[in-house]
């Protein structure tokens, strides 16, 4: 995506020598995980997945049953600040309820 950037003479005129294009970059996404452990329960997992990634019941139980086979599964993909965030709350909720449940991200 390129955006036309003009700057006005002092006079409040425009100058073509001074119109400039700028390429504007997309944020760099990450991907958040959860960890497959042998003490958090299934169900506060899809309630996690429900709750702070917003997704249905049948998508929460698929990303659940994939954490579980697989060891790791991606709850989310989002841009950096926005992950880090959800790292950041679902670390403290499984804390709060005394699970070992590991939340990290990585670029995507």
């Amino acid at each position: 995506m390129a955006k036309r950037v003009r700057e006005t003479g002092s006079e409040g005129g425009e100058s073509a020598a001074a119109a400039t294009e700028r390429k504007v970059k997309t944020p760099r996404l990450y991907r958040v995980l959860l960890h497959n452990d042998d003490y958090t329960t299934m169900e506060f997992v899809i309630w996690v997945l429900r709750t702070v990634f917003r997704h249905t019941e049948n998508d929460a139980l698929a990303i659940m049953l994939h954490v579980h086979k697989k060891g790791v599964g991606v709850a989310g993909i989002y841009s950096r600040e926005v992950a880090e965030t959800r790292v950041v709350q679902v670390t403290r909720l499984a804390r709060d309820h005394e699970f070992p449940l590991k939340c990290t991200m990585e670029p995507a």
